[in-house]
């Protein structure tokens, strides 16, 4: 009797680990900023993945072996929405990944998730930030070097990324992205839409003054133009 040919288990990889996306509102807020910000900065950028709070599996066949990086980016793979991310089918894991951490979380941060991107993940730079400082360091950033993280030294009070050409840093109490390059701090997208907002009313404005002067012009054109032909009249008669 032949045996019966059955199908090869399907492998399950969730597109959630049932936890909060962020303790705070204040962490979800930089997530969510951090994200849009970086979005927009590489928006004219061809196959820079941007995103955070997404699974990202790293063995293939073990759903176990998995990761969820609060804020990263991957060059060389494409922008397209995904559910999950896998190493395996992307060709390589994340370039850059920020943690927004908090004294539950910074000691996992700093070992176990610090060894994994390093070693397992060859993440080239990592960054772990507490909003709150409420633990010491607060700020702090690696750079692989040869396989092995070095922290990465303060300029101007700021982190500098080489893989975003970005800095890292707090204005005025606020963590953001500083460009070197333009000397300015890059906006949230609220900050950026309410910018492109007055910008538009601006131009509007200036639009309906520029047509309320030229028709002015016009009118005091035919005013002058109606005199001369009056003039013109009492002269030839």
């Amino acid at each position: 009797m032949p045996k019966e040919i059955r199908a090869a288990p399907t492998v399950v990889y969730p597109e959630s680990d049932g936890k909060p996306m962020a303790e705070t509102e204040y962490h979800r807020d930089i997530m969510i900023d951090f994200i849009q910000m970086l979005k927009h900065y590489f928006r004219n950028v061809n196959d820079v993945h941007v995103s955070g709070n997404l699974l990202m599996y790293y063995e293939e066949g073990n759903p176990r072996k998995s990761v969820s990086p609060d804020v990263f980016v991957a060059f060389g793979v494409s922008k397209k929405r995904r559910r999950t991310y896998k190493i395996w089918e992307e060709g390589h894991g994340p370039d850059f990944v920020l943690e927004v951490a908090s004294p539950s979380t910074y000691r996992h941060d700093l070992t176990r998730k610090k060894d994994l991107y390093a070693s397992v993940l060859g993440v080239r730079e990592y960054y772990i930030y507490d909003p709150y400082h409420e633990v010491n360091p607060y700020f702090m950033g690696y750079r692989l070097v040869e396989g092995v993280y070095e922290e990465i030294a303060f300029v101007d009070g700021r982190l500098p990324s080489v893989v975003l050409g970005l800095e890292l840093g707090e204005r005025d109490g606020v963590f953001g992205l500083y460009n070197p390059e333009h000397s300015v701090w890059l906006q949230p997208m609220e900050e950026q839409v309410k910018q492109e907002t007055l910008a538009r009313q601006r131009a509007d404005a200036r639009a309906e003054q520029e047509a309320a002067a030229r028709q002015r012009a016009d009118a005091e054109l035919a005013e002058a133009l109606a005199e001369l032909k009056r003039l013109q009249g009492e002269t030839d008669a």
